[in-house]
């Protein structure tokens, strides 16, 4: 694998003709197949509302601590400075974050438990007028982008056109937005802003960071930098997608390291789409093979697992 990870525009595919979906298909499933990521770029979320969101979420990181610590309550909302770890790794990450998932009206019934959103109260004297309507936005952006991808990924994996629909629509998917303050002074050599590990869903759809440092493990064990353009969208594989082919798009390594140069703040959002929680990752028939890797697991279950590896149990 080399460090040249391709990129693709999705307008090939909402607006081309059949030859040119066709195309953007085979490309999306052999990029993730060989590299587990791609670059997306003429996607449908409007660089105007990504640049409100990364000015908004430097006014919240920018709040005190006890004021933060005010929208903290379980899986949503704040979650402070080192509370998460990546699975196997006992040192913390270096960062801080926010959490918000699906919102669903009062009387619509999913057939889904989502935990309520936390929204800053006094938004206006705060700095964050605006700040629920904007990141609701962007998770129904970026929701769509990521039904799209799955959509394109169907002809490969021998599906309907349609078959993640009815497992990812009401999905407990989250848009994480995430704070990597300057590394303290003080902190363990070990710590790295977010230590090697791999995603828990079916795919991430990351906002190009504001800052560098996210770096993918390549299949000779080197690491490669990845960087985009701030109009661009990053896209990954992770586990749950990797279980539900049997390894054929599987989910690779990747972290951030600690900044080499000026030690400054970085900023970055990841949308992370989840399935339902009965949604089952059994191996798909055509990717069976010479047999399933990995024995049958609802995404729930398959969640709730690796939550408590990285320190996030639900309390």
């Amino acid at each position: 694998m080399t460090s040249r990870v391709p990129e693709l525009s999705l307008r090939e595919y909402t607006e081309g003709d059949s030859q040119r979906r066709e195309a953007f298909c085979t490309a999306t499933f052999a990029a993730l197949h060989e590299y587990g990521f791609l670059l997306l770029k003429d996607h449908t979320v409007p660089v105007a509302l990504l640049d409100e969101a990364y000015s908004l979420s430097t006014v919240l990181f920018a709040l005190g601590t006890d004021e933060k610590q005010r929208f903290r309550s379980g899986l949503r909302g704040y979650t402070p400075f080192g509370t998460e770890h990546a699975k196997n790794h006992s040192y913390p990450d270096l960062k801080e974050f926010w959490q918000i998932g699906r919102e669903v009206p009062p009387d619509m019934d999913l057939g889904e438990s989502f935990a309520p959103n936390i929204w800053p109260t006094n938004s206006s004297a705060l700095g964050l007028a605006g700040f629920r309507d904007t990141f609701l936005r962007l998770y129904a952006g970026l929701d769509e982008t990521a039904r799209l991808l799955l959509e394109a990924l169907t002809p490969a994996l021998q599906l309907p056109q349609y078959y993640f629909d009815s497992h990812v629509r009401s999905g407990n998917s989250v848009l994480r937005i995430i704070h990597y303050p300057p590394v303290p002074q003080d902190a363990d050599p070990l710590c790295l802003r977010a230590a090697p590990h791999e995603d828990i869903n079916f795919l991430t759809i990351l906002v190009a960071a504001r800052g560098a440092g996210l770096e993918l493990l390549n299949r000779d064990g080197r690491w490669f930098p990845l960087e985009s353009s701030p109009r661009s969208l990053i896209v990954n594989s992770g586990d749950m997608l990797a279980r539900l082919t049997n390894g054929v798009i599987p989910a690779k390594t990747h972290r951030v390291v600690n900044p080499a140069g000026p030690n400054v703040s970085r900023y970055s959002m990841p949308f992370f789409m989840h399935p339902t929680s009965a949604t089952s990752l059994r191996c798909l028939p055509s990717c069976v093979g010479a047999g399933a890797q990995f024995p049958e697991i609802s995404a729930g279950e398959f969640l709730a697992e690796r939550l408590r590896e990285i320190g996030l149990n639900e309390p």
